[in-house]
C-alpha cells in the first residue's frame, strides 16, 4: 500500500498538465455546483421565511364577553397544529392599522379614534406550527362558532387565494432548484469522467508495458485509484474554500434579506463537495482505466 500511495503521488506530481486539466476540471465543476446549491438553500430558507409569515386573523363580534374571549383563546389553543394564539384589542389593532396605511393613508381615519370611536373589531392572531396547515386551521376555528347561542366569531381571514399561490410559486422554486441542482451534478460527473479518461489515455502504453511484465490488474490499479482521490481532493477544496470566502463576504453585505449563516451551511455543503470530488476522482480512474487491462 505504501508502494502505491508514493506511486499514486509521484503520478500527479510527474503529469502535471494533465493532472492541473483534471484537478481544474473538477474545481470548476463542483464551484459552479456550489454556487447553486447555495442559491437553492438560501431561497428555500427565504421560502421557508415568507411561509413563516402567515398567519390567521380571527375578527371577533362586537361586545363580545371577556369571559368567552378567555375560553375561545382556549379553544383555539387546543387545535393541534396551533402552535399560538395572541389576542389583539382593538386598540391595539387600531395601531397597526395606522402604521399600515402610513403619513399618506392617515386622511382615511379622520374622525376615528382607538378609544371612543374605534371601527375595529378584537381579534385573535393565530400561528400555526405547519404553514400549509393554515387553511385546515381556519376551517377548524370558523367551526368553533358552531352549537353557541351567540357566535363570537365575525370572520376568518387567512388571505386565502394569496396563501395558496404563495405555497405554489414557493414550491415551484423548490422543485425547480432540486432538479436543476441534480441535472448539474450530472453533467459535472460526465465533465470530469471524461477529463480523467484522458489523462489515462496518455498513460495507456504504461499500463500495456506493466501488464505485459506480468503486473496484476489489482497491482496496476491501486496507484490510479489513489492519483484519482487526490486529484478529487485538490478539485474539491479549492472551490470549497473559494465559495466560503465569497459567500463570508456576501453574508455581512446582504441587503435584500438575510442569507443563511456560513456556520450553518458550511459543514453538510463541505462534506457534500469534497465527497463528491473523491468519489468523482475515484471513480473516473478505476472506470477509465478499466478498459486497458485488457491487453
Amino acid at each position: 500500500m505504501t508502494r502505491h500511495v508514493r506511486e499514486g503521488v509521484k503520478s500527479v506530481v510527474r503529469n502535471g498538465w494533465m493532472t492541473f486539466a483534471s484537478a481544474g476540471a473538477i474545481a470548476i465543476s463542483l464551484l459552479i455546483l456550489g454556487i447553486f446549491v447555495m442559491l437553492a438553500l438560501n431561497v428555500n430558507h427565504l421560502a421557508a421565511q415568507v411561509e413563516k409569515e402567515v398567519e390567521i386573523r380571527v375578527f371577533l363580534d362586537v361586545d363580545v364577553p371577556q369571559d368567552v374571549v378567555l375560553s375561545l383563546q382556549n379553544e383555539i389553543g387546543l387545535i393541534p397544529e396551533v402552535s399560538k394564539v395572541t389576542f389583539v384589542p382593538k386598540e391595539e389593532g387600531f395601531k397597526i392599522f395606522q402604521k399600515t396605511l402610513g403619513k399618506n393613508g392617515q386622511k382615511l381615519l379622520e374622525g376615528f379614534d382607538e378609544k371612543n370611536n374605534n371601527p375595529l373589531p378584537d381579534a385573535f392572531t393565530v400561528e400555526v406550527s405547519e404553514p400549509r396547515d393554515v387553511g385546515k386551521v381556519a376551517g377548524q376555528i370558523e367551526a368553533l362558532n358552531q352549537g353557541k347561542e351567540t357566535q363570537p366569531i365575525m370572520k376568518v381571514d387567512y388571505g386565502k387565494d394569496t396563501v395558496e399561490n404563495l405555497f405554489y410559486y414557493t414550491r415551484l422554486i423548490r422543485n425547480i432548484g432540486i432538479v436543476f441542482v441534480i441535472l448539474l451534478a450530472f453533467t459535472a460527473m460526465f465533465l470530469i469522467a471524461n477529463t480523467i479518461k484522458l489523462t489515462i489515455f496518455t498513460r495507456r502504453k504504461e499500463i500495456a508495458i506493466m501488464k505485459m511484465v506480468g503486473a496484476t490488474n489489482h497491482f496496476i490499479r491501486w496507484p490510479f485509484f489513489i492519483e484519482g482521490a487526490i486529484l478529487g481532493l485538490i478539485g474539491s477544496v479549492v472551490p470549497t474554500v473559494i465559495l466560503f470566502v465569497i459567500y463570508s463576504q456576501l453574508e455581512e453585505k446582504a441587503l435584500l434579506f438575510r442569507l443563511l449563516p456560513l456556520k450553518e451551511i458550511a459543514p453538510n455543503l463541505s462534506l457534500l463537495l469534497i465527497g463528491i470530488g473523491l468519489v468523482l476522482g475515484i471513480w473516473g480512474s478505476v472506470l477509465s482505466v478499466r478498459k486497458y487491462l485488457k491487453v
